[in-house]
């Protein structure tokens, strides 16, 4: 009803001469090609939906409320990957994600070069279990092509309730092997800080090096993490690797505060800018930040590291408080507003871009390490598997027995000499 009252009072505020361009419209152009009048081109929007309402064969799918979400769809589809438009139950699934608890398989997703991509599995997840990896390409979502599906409704269908099975049809780039996956969903509880601990001294050479792995980033990372931050200093922790390896991102506040484990109070960590005044914000380390020992700090990332993951590991290089090691990461670094409108959906729209403090763009270039540290497919396929702890085969077992994780150890070695050099200044 309320659409029908707004389409309502659209024709009365267009009056009499967008009434007579209506007749007009259905065989000529509004206004000219590349003409970018408003009340023409709503009028042509709102003469298609009238169409469609008057001669559509199918009248179930005539209803005002479908046509304006399709039509919305498809504007916020025609921008990039990031923007989307959300139904009420897609943006609620949406705000339940930021909170670490939610129903589906477990993957994050995005379109890359025209094809549904695993950006990561997060651990823990009926699809981390199953055995799917980064890069990994859905070409079926029980047995429903992706080549033409649009990204809100690829994840729809990921999404559902708890015990059901859905199967993938996954093409893995790095040996074009195309295999069936059917995965049961389930409530997904995300435990974002993971594997605190000192390494063995065999790897640290006696050196007290902590290891600590944030698998995304949500509300309480920055909590999480400052706990065990806490017990790893209680036990001399005299450096630390932090693994951002493969963590798809996450909330953006979240990156902050974990940054602020690091640097002092107020400190800027990440600007972001656009088209609106609105959009050029400049985000600080909180004034009440836990001031810590300045220990040497390594950050592993590579190709799966993205968003978040970037802010954290751009911001702490500029800032001259970490060294990174591995591979150039994803390269996801725009922000996405999201706005609720008024019946309950809402929409995700990219206004901005990040930029880390030395006004370096991630966006599409990604952020380098310092030292360069490669993996072959089959590694990061035991690195991953490594960390699934459990339905291990005697197989798995035995390739990891024979497993050295190089990025790590490059990590390691270089924490270890600026220990060593610290102490003989």
């Amino acid at each position: 009803m309320k659409i029908r009252l707004l389409l309502s009072a659209l024709l009365l505020l267009l009056g009499l001469n967008v009434l007579v361009g209506l007749r007009v419209l259905g065989a000529g152009n509004a206004g000219g090609e590349g003409a970018d009048n408003g009340y023409d081109n709503i009028a042509v929007l709102t003469r298609a939906m009238q169409l469609i309402r008057q001669d559509y064969v199918d009248e179930k799918k005539t209803n005002y409320r479908a046509l304006t979400y399709a039509a919305l769809r498809g504007m916020f589809n025609s921008l990039d990957p990031h923007s989307r438009f959300m139904e009420p139950r897609e943006l609620k699934g949406m705000e339940d994600d930021t909170k670490s608890e939610f129903g589906g398989l477990g993957v994050t997703v995005t379109t890359h070069d025209g094809m549904l991509t695993i950006v990561s599995p997060m651990e823990d997840t009926p699809g981390f279990h199953a055995g799917l990896l980064p890069g990994d390409q859905i070409l079926k979502i029980n047995g429903e092509a992706t080549e033409q599906m649009e990204l809100p409704a690829a994840i729809d269908r990921l999404r559902g309730e708890p015990g059901q099975k859905v199967t993938l049809t996954i093409l893995r780039p790095s040996n074009r092997q195309i295999k069936d996956y059917t995965i049961e969903r389930a409530v997904i509880k995300v435990a974002s800080v993971k594997d605190a601990k000192l390494l063995d001294a065999k790897l640290t050479g006696g050196t007290k090096i902590g290891y600590i792995r944030i698998t995304q980033f949500n509300e309480p990372t920055a909590a999480e993490l400052g706990q065990k931050l806490d017990t790893l200093e209680e036990q001399g922790m005299q450096a630390l690797v932090l693994d951002l390896r493969n963590n798809p991102g996450g909330i953006l506040e979240g990156a902050v505060d974990v940054c602020g484990q690091f640097v002092g109070p107020n400190t800027m960590v990440v600007s972001t800018e656009g088209r609106v005044a609105s959009s050029r914000k400049v985000y600080k380390t909180s004034a009440d930040a836990k001031r810590r020992p300045r220990y040497p700090l390594a950050i592993l990332i590579n190709g799966g590291s993205a968003s978040a993951s970037e802010i954290v590991a751009g911001a702490l290089r500029d800032l001259n408080r970490a060294i990174l090691v591995g591979e150039t990461s994803f390269g996801k670094g725009s922000v996405q507003s999201v706005i609720e409108l008024q019946d309950g959906a809402g929409v995700r729209l990219t206004t901005a871009k990040y930029y880390t403090p030395s006004k370096q763009v991630i966006h599409e270039k990604g952020i380098a390490p310092a030292i360069r540290a490669t993996m072959t497919p089959e590694q990061e396929n035991l690195l991953i598997l490594q960390r699934r702890e459990t339905g291990l085969e005697e197989s798995d077992k035995k390739q990891l027995a024979g497993f050295h994780d190089t990025q790590l150890e490059r990590a390691a070695d270089a924490l270890r000499g600026i220990v060593l050099y610290a102490a003989v200044k």
